[in-house]
């Protein structure tokens, strides 16, 4: 007990540090999410959709071929989701940080098939993707 007393800041440094590496799984994590290879497998061989869920004007600024936007505002009340919710679903947004929300509400919707795209739209150009934009 004494150890402890005298070396409080060992024992603080040990227990910041392991909060720390539990906070992404505590949390849900940045690194939650399948990778664009995966994604783009799933499109391929398993007829996945791709959900863009930006805003309009940042889907229109550049967005992935064949993705679909429906902002994450309106998730919930949207047409545009697949009807087959058996289908793959694959969301993507800018970082990666709104596909992961916009994940919880359609698995609330029945998409129980539904995965964020880890890294979003960034990780998608970064492994040289096909993007376009709108004209």
């Amino acid at each position: 007990m004494q150890f402890l007393l005298d070396n409080w800041y060992l024992v603080l440094t040990a227990l910041v540090s392991g909060a720390l590496l539990l906070w992404p799984v505590v949390r849900g994590g940045a690194g939650s999410g399948i990778s664009t290879a995966e994604a783009v497998r799933l499109i391929n061989r398993e007829k996945g959709v791709l959900i863009d869920v930006r805003e309009p004007a940042e889907f229109a600024s550049g967005h992935a071929v064949g993705a679909r936007n429906v902002p994450l505002s309106q998730i919930e009340t949207s047409t545009a989701l697949p009807s087959n919710k058996a289908l793959p679903v694959l969301v993507l947004c800018a970082t990666g940080a709104r596909a992961s929300r916009a994940v919880a509400l359609l698995k609330k919707r029945g998409y129980e098939n539904c995965q964020p795209v880890a890294g979003g739209l960034a990780a998608w150009r970064e492994a040289n993707l096909p993007t376009e934009s709108a004209a």
